[in-house]
Formats: structure tokens, C-alpha cells, sequence
């Protein structure tokens, strides 16, 4: 099995259609379907938020059987997670996306965890505690993308369970959970 750093690539990764689109419609989503499975596998593994098409982005090519995806086939593959609520385009252009391992409301339901586990209700914290604090350490929480962070943040606020207090500067806005 081959691997990329400490990550096992599927078996599929070594098989030289499966980076060509496949003309048959059946055949298509069964190929988009694995490309989407390991796209947020990989991407929740080496805690990737963001794929540019432009870039270079190790999935996207396989110098074993020197192969790699053609632009048509990475859009799809993107197009087809951004269908499915699993990753949004940030830019008008579709060059960049947004990687979502965790919808919206999961990032949210891992907060409202390690709110509980940490015994922080009725506490108040910052939003870099929260990304990068000691307690977080260990968590999906830590490291999460600021982005991704203020919107889960912002749909516990609509839910009542928490409170945002703006600071003077991004870096002390307040959180003020309230289980």
C-alpha cells in the first residue's frame, strides 16, 4: 500500500483510469464518489482546510504511475463536494475551496463537546483559546481554520448557546457559553 507521509493512499490511488474521468456515467460516480471519500479523508488527516486548483496538492497526481488529474477531472471532484455540502468555493473564479471534513454543524457539536468536557460553561474565552489554548490541544479543535471556527461559533449563538463579545482587534473577541 502506498502511502503519502504517514497517510495510506487506497488502492484505487495506483490505478491509472481512476485519474482520467470516466466517460461512463456509472463508472463516473463511482470514480467521483472515492475521489470525494479521500479528498476530506486526507484533508481531515493533515488537517487541510483550503485546496487551490492551481496548486499543487499531493492527491492530485501520482508520480508512481505518472499520472495526475487534469483540471476538468479536480473541478468535478471539488464541484461534487461543494454539492454536497462538503467544501464551498471562496472565490467567484472557483480556484480555491474551502475543505469542510466536518459540516458546519458537526464543528459546532465538537464545540458544544469540548465546552462540556473542559467544564467551560458559564466561562468566557477567547476565539484564539479556543484555536490554539492549552485546552484544545489534542482536540480537532486545535489549529481549526478562523473561518470555519466563527461560523459554528455564530451557529451556536443563533442556538442560544453561547454569546460573541467583539474585542478591540480579531484576536480577543469573546466567547461566553452558556449551556
Amino acid at each position: 500500500m502506498q502511502k503519502l507521509g504517514e497517510f495510506k493512499l487506497p488502492h484505487f490511488f495506483n490505478y491509472p483510469p481512476y485519474f482520467t474521468l470516466q466517460p461512463v456515467r456509472e463508472t463516473r460516480e463511482k470514480q467521483i464518489q472515492l475521489w470525494k471519500e479521500l479528498i476530506i479523508e486526507y484533508c481531515r488527516a493533515q488537517r487541510i482546510f483550503f485546496i487551490g486548483l492551481e496548486e499543487d496538492f499531493p492527491l492530485f497526481s501520482n508520480p508512481a504511475i505518472e499520472r495526475s488529474l487534469s483540471h476538468e477531472a479536480r473541478v468535478a471532484f471539488l464541484s461534487a463536494l461543494v454539492s454536497d455540502g462538503r467544501a464551498e468555493w471562496t472565490d467567484k473564479g472557483h480556484r480555491k475551496c474551502l475543505i469542510l471534513w466536518h459540516r458546519i454543524q458537526d464543528w459546532a457539536e465538537l464545540i458544544l463537546h469540548f465546552v462540556k468536557e473542559n467544564g467551560l460553561e458559564d466561562n468566557i474565552m477567547t476565539v484564539e483559546e479556543i484555536r490554539s489554548g492549552i485546552e484544545s490541544r489534542g482536540t480537532e479543535l486545535h489549529g481549526i481554520d478562523r473561518t470555519v471556527l466563527m461560523r459554528a461559533l455564530k451557529l451556536l449563538e443563533q442556538k442560544g448557546k453561547l454569546v460573541i463579545f467583539k474585542g478591540s482587534s480579531t484576536d480577543d473577541e469573546g466567547i461566553k457559553f452558556s449551556l
